[in-house]
């Protein structure tokens, strides 16, 4: 019998006895990095190990560090890209750490704002932030939001509003220090605006006022780098 363990979300426990087991049965495991593991399993009284870490298992795309029991499966939120490489590519965005677009930002209070790039592959955009901490106090994020709104309207509601969500994130954290700075990678589907709306990206601080937006427009959009699958495999 297996299932979610109480109080955790990333923890699965197996509860067996022997009579469960005449000979020996079957798990499957899908990981973070979309990679499908099948196990066979055997009761033993005392057995070597009580706890087994998927991160163990979890390969960086090098054919050397991949286990003979995995094989890629494509989600649906992803269409036709793999989840190995989607996360090889932000991973790869995010070491590289290039500034491609330089006039997209907002500053205020000691607390930078900044889109480095915009990327796309296989439809769908990578979108780099950073946000930059030149103050002494910490910064809490309380969120971030995606959204695009028409241009002209003064007062926004919440149906001239359309949040749309990131598929995958990488380092996305919740606090950045006093005199430090921190870079997201997000993933999204691939999607254009219409010439009277923009994208709005708004970072919120929690319990404080030092918050940061900017805009994106079209034009950025579709100025997007083209990622080489050869330079992140």
């Amino acid at each position: 019998m297996a299932g979610k363990a109480d109080g955790a979300e990333n923890v699965i426990r197996v509860k067996a006895t022997k009579r469960w087991f005449k000979g020996e049965t079957n798990m499957s495991v899908i990981t973070e990095d979309g990679s499908f593991y099948a196990f066979n399993v055997k009761y033993a009284k005392e057995p070597d190990k009580l706890n087994i870490e998927m991160k163990d298992f979890i390969h960086d795309g090098s054919e050397v560090n991949r286990p003979n029991n995995s094989m890629d499966i494509y989600l649906k939120e992803l269409g036709s890209e793999s989840p190995v490489l989607v996360r090889l590519v932000m991973k790869s965005i995010w070491k590289q750490n290039e500034r491609i677009v330089k006039h997209i930002g907002s500053k205020g209070f000691g607390i930078h704002f900044l889109l480095k790039g915009i990327y796309t592959h296989n439809g769908l955009l990578y979108f780099h932030t950073e946000i930059k901490n030149t103050s002494n106090v910490p910064f809490d994020v309380d969120y971030i939001t995606w959204k695009i709104v028409d241009k002209k309207v003064v007062k926004r509601t919440a149906i001239q509003e359309q949040v749309i969500q990131p598929l995958r994130t990488q380092n996305f954290v919740l606090n950045v220090s006093g005199n430090s700075s921190e870079r997201t990678v997000w993933t999204m589907d691939k999607f254009t605006l219409p010439d009277d709306k923009c994208l709005v990206l708004e970072l919120a601080e929690k319990n404080g006022g030092r918050n940061q937006q900017f805009v994106i427009e079209n034009s950025d959009l579709v100025r997007a780098k083209l990622i080489s699958e050869l330079k992140v495999k």
